[in-house]
């Protein structure tokens, strides 16, 4: 047998979470930098969910390429469906929880502005605009942050230290991807349910499906409410 093989590691580690997060930072900066120059806010939702996914899936390629040879380490594995149901559940379960502590954030920091406005006003435009951004927010978003975040990050930190530090570490480095704004705690706390739910399965697939309902529910309640203050 090749020695190589003998000697390949079976999760990733830090050189994965380094470069893999050296390219989500350097993809970051680009984004920040062309993102903004996008007038209209429906379409710089929309973009802004895709590339979202993008960043993630770039960090992720770079990752998996860097020393394994085998996407099952990366927990890319078939899924149980009662662990998909527990998925979905958890992520509507997420936007509550989140919800509740953001509103927290926001009566403790006094920040007012609305940092989702632009997937909402992509949500709002139309039935296209809906069913592209419910396409980039509930599928494309989850695949490539839960890629990274947790078949990349959250999976490399379970082989280097206690679960639940792991978790909760991998967890606070999402929310912080996402900025220091009301969005921080419900990122924390997808963060936190993904990780555990990737440790207890073992599959990325039910962590995918848990952001992916946080971010269904996040962009069709505001709608919703809308539309209900409209017809009163």
């Amino acid at each position: 047998m090749d020695s190589t093989a003998r000697t390949r590691p079976t999760r990733p580690g830090w050189p994965e979470i380094l470069l893999g997060g050296l390219v989500y930072l350097a993809a970051f900066g680009i984004v920040a930098v062309a993102l903004p120059r996008i007038g209209d806010p429906a379409l710089a939702g929309i973009v802004g969910l895709v590339v979202s996914g993008a960043m993630g899936l770039a960090a992720f390629a770079v990752a998996a390429l860097l020393r394994i040879r085998g996407l099952r380490a990366f927990g890319i594995r078939r899924a149980k469906l009662p662990h998909l149901l527990a998925g979905a559940g958890l992520g509507v379960a997420a936007y509550v929880v989140g919800t509740v502590l953001s509103i927290g954030f926001i009566l403790l920091t006094g920040f007012t502005e609305n940092v989702q406005s632009s997937y909402q006003a992509g949500a709002a435009a139309g039935a296209l605009g809906l069913l592209l951004s419910l396409a980039a927010g509930a599928i494309i978003t989850p695949l490539g942050e839960e890629a990274f975040f947790r078949g990349v990050l959250a999976n490399a930190l379970l082989g280097t230290m206690r679960p639940w530090i792991a978790i909760v570490l991998s967890a606070s480095i999402f929310a912080v991807a996402h900025g220091l704004n009301p969005v921080l705690p419900t990122a924390f706390v997808v963060g936190l349910a993904s990780g555990l739910l990737f440790h207890r399965t073992g599959s990325l697939w039910p962590s995918v499906v848990l952001h992916g309902f946080n971010n269904l529910t996040a962009l069709l309640v505001p709608l919703v409410a809308a539309q209900l203050v409209q017809a009163s």
